[in-house]
């Protein structure tokens, strides 16, 4: 407060000045004082007219009538506000931007968006390795799409949950081809951005682009935010697809996702018992981790790595090479028991593989059953590894 008051003096002091109160005094402020006297004369009707009590505050007057011709602070917080409430930019960038559009909320939250794709393209080339699965699902199709951002915090975020969501849905009508294998059909970037959305959220709206969309939420977040990949399973006339998914926040999303499909034989209306089993079946491949639907789909080159693994470890034991042979064998159906979805135990009851509780689901509901594919998917997996690491992006049948 002292320090106010020492700078405040001086200017009351300049001001009587100016106004000739120390006319007759002839002191150092008369030249100065002459001069804003005749602007005085000229502004006078803005100036002082009804400011007689204070004659600092009249120079105040005088210096804003120079001025931009900015709002009041209290109509300065609320265009910060109100943009704010519009984009959910950072404070900073929203003043910054209606600063630089003279204080005019329509043009600001034009310089928002050109200023926030700028910021997500520089930051475009940061890791992503968290984010969220959408999953949508109609009678045919189950879609799964990867949004990736940076940290779990915008992960949780409703706008970034909104988009996820939205492009889920949308990935339904993408059209699979030829190259579509076992029912499951994977598609990335190239096929899915140029894709319209009809978004209609308070923050992102209107239609527009995946990629735009992506890039305007990358904006308001503030971070690097992309579209990963996706995938679409199918599956017969006759038949179920049953989907499960992990650390969900919301139905629709989470960091894990299950899907399974199973196909009948025949026309059956005990749909509910087979319905029952493909959740926990879904469940299951979420927990197990199968790499292959059954043992006899389980690659070669997999198998030859595999065994040459094992017999280095069984030679190490200095037993004969029948000895040998039979640790390997005995070693590699424990393989098979770990990468084959139908050799699995089952994680609800495991007294039965899943090829048991498939059999015994076929006499429940009097028609054969058969798993006809699967697909797991998990947010972020192979991202910092993946030239080192050997485990599939994506497993399926």
């Amino acid at each position: 407060m002292a320090f106010a008051r020492a700078v405040r003096r001086p200017i009351g002091v300049f001001y009587y000045s100016a106004t000739g109160r120390f006319s007759s005094s002839g002191n150092e402020y008369s030249t100065v004082a002459s001069k804003l006297e005749n602007l005085s004369h000229n502004k006078s009707s803005v100036l002082l007219s009804g400011y007689t009590a204070s004659p600092v505050r009249g120079f105040g007057n005088f210096l804003r009538s120079f001025s931009s011709g900015a709002p009041a602070v209290s109509d300065q917080m609320s265009l910060i506000k109100q943009l704010r409430e519009r984009t959910s930019a950072p404070i900073k960038d929203v003043k910054a931007s209606l600063v630089e559009c003279n204080w005019d909320l329509e043009a600001a939250q034009k310089d928002l968006r050109k200023r926030g794709k700028v910021l997500a393209s520089k930051k475009s080339s940061r890791t992503a390795a968290e984010g969220m699965l959408a999953v949508a699902q109609n009678e045919g199709k189950v879609a799964v799409i990867e949004l990736n951002c940076e940290t779990d915090f915008v992960a949780r975020n409703e706008i970034f949950q909104y988009l996820a969501l939205a492009m889920a849905k949308h990935a339904l009508l993408v059209e699979t081809s030829s190259q579509q294998v076992s029912g499951v059909f994977p598609f990335g970037p190239e096929l899915f951005e140029e894709f319209k959305l009809n978004l209609d959220h308070p923050k992102v709206s209107g239609e527009t682009t995946v990629s735009n969309a992506v890039t305007e939420v990358a904006a308001i977040m503030g971070e690097n935010v992309k579209f990963r990949r996706g995938f679409l399973l199918s599956k017969s006339s006759a038949g179920v697809l049953s989907a499960y998914l992990h650390t969900s926040p919301q139905p629709g999303l989470g960091r894990i996702a299950g899907i399974v499909s199973l196909e009948v034989e025949g026309e059956n209306t005990q749909l509910e018992a087979i319905q029952r089993v493909g959740s926990e079946l879904a469940m299951h491949v979420v927990a197990a981790k199968p790499l292959f639907l059954s043992k006899d789909l389980v690659s070669s080159e997999a198998i030859a790595n595999e065994r040459e693994i094992l017999k280095s470890q069984a030679e190490s034991t200095g037993k004969s090479q029948m000895a040998i042979e039979k640790i390997v064998e005995g070693r590699l159906r424990k393989y098979f028991e770990e990468v084959a979805l139908m050799e699995q135990k089952f994680i609800v009851n495991d007294a039965i593989n899943i090829k048991t509780l498939v059999d015994n689901l076929s006499k429940e509901v009097g028609s054969p059953v058969k798993v006809s594919n699967f697909l797991r998917v998990e947010v972020g997996e192979g991202i910092e590894r993946l030239e080192a690491s050997d485990e599939p992006l994506a497993q399926t049948a």
